[in-house]
């Protein structure tokens, strides 16, 4: 066994490998045991001996081990989020549904296609970005102190809760359009357009655009700042992962819950007639599990912990200048 200096050791490996040096996290034990081993010493055998260079799978920098963390640290976030895409992937599906049995009329001569209204959720997007930068974030500097407001992980946090919000709105909304097919008998009708004006679909749509607003953006952030900087690209791969596979476990709960209550005795979400389908009972189990998955999340965010760079500083955003690690909440 080579004893080496881990300080000229360390230093050389940064300049190699053109990473910014980068300090140990008190997180990941089996890691941290690793780290320990990588500072005092590499195990080199007689084979070692004669080979120009070393083995990576016996000696390895502490910037690798710390990117490593980094990467395993967003996974959980990465999980905690996917229920969050398959609430945002009802605005393609089931809304659009909904809103070709209501009056989409604007006017004598023009009728909303029913796809279209997925145009308000870009509209509402591009008025609450601005505002959360030029209202929202000024107002909470004055109560939280951080020049960005809030942190990043609390604004995924929010866009959270809002899509709680948008699935009981959503179930309220569909349970009056029902009610008003059941007053006029249209129940059975699967062609009726039902004396219900589109406008009542209007907060579901606006909720979808500003939890977007927050947690989206907030993701592609996180996702940016905490990877490896030389996996930021890998970043932006795995946050706009999120939403296709989200879409594939929303397809995963739907047929979970029509097996579920077929077995009970009445198929939710089956065949054409939606006014028999009880879409406003699965958007409440879908608001379930939203405020499931926020419990978890929230715990998670508690527990994280910022990447920290040169000078001491942890790469949160937040221009702290704190010498130790942080909760990421």
């Amino acid at each position: 066994m080579v004893m080496f200096n881990s300080k000229v050791e360390i230093s050389r490996s940064h300049k190699k490998e053109g990473f910014s040096k980068m300090h140990h996290a008190p997180s990941l034990p089996l890691f941290h045991k690793a780290t320990n081993a990588r500072y005092l010493a590499a195990i080199i055998d007689e084979v070692d001996t004669k080979r120009k260079t070393r083995d990576p799978w016996k000696l390895c920098s502490v910037t690798q081990v710390e990117e490593v963390k980094l990467v395993l640290r967003l996974i959980p976030t990465w999980l905690s989020c996917l229920i969050f895409t398959v609430v945002q992937a009802q605005v393609h599906t089931f809304f659009i549904k909904q809103g070709a049995t209501i009056v989409r009329s604007l006017g004598p001569h023009f009728q909303v296609p029913p796809a279209s209204l997925q145009g308000l959720v870009g509209v509402t997007i591009l008025v609450a970005v601005p505002f959360y930068d030029r209202v929202f974030v000024p107002l909470a500097r004055k109560f939280t102190g951080k020049p960005t407001g809030i942190t990043v992980l609390q604004r995924i946090g929010v866009g959270l809760f809002l899509s709680i919000l948008n699935m009981v709105v959503s179930a309220l909304v569909e349970a009056k359009r029902v009610g008003v097919a059941r007053e006029h008998g249209l129940m059975g009708d699967l062609k009726a357009v039902l004396p219900i004006s589109i406008w009542w679909m209007l907060p579901q749509y606006m909720i979808t655009g500003i939890s977007d607003a927050f947690t989206i953006v907030g993701l592609q952030e996180l996702f940016y700042d905490q990877m490896p900087e030389a996996l930021r690209s890998l970043g932006a791969a795995a946050y706009i992962s999120i939403v296709g596979v989200g879409s594939f476990v929303g397809n995963i709960v739907i047929v979970v819950v029509e097996v579920i209550t077929e077995r009970a005795g009445e198929k939710w979400l089956g065949g054409n007639n939606l006014n028999r389908a009880h879409l406003d009972c699965f958007y409440w189990v879908l608001a379930g599990l939203s405020a499931v998955n926020l419990c978890v999340y929230v715990r998670l965010a508690m527990a994280y912990v910022y990447k920290k760079v040169d000078g001491g500083q942890t790469s949160d955003r937040q221009g702290s200048s704190h010498n130790k690690y942080r909760p990421g909440v």
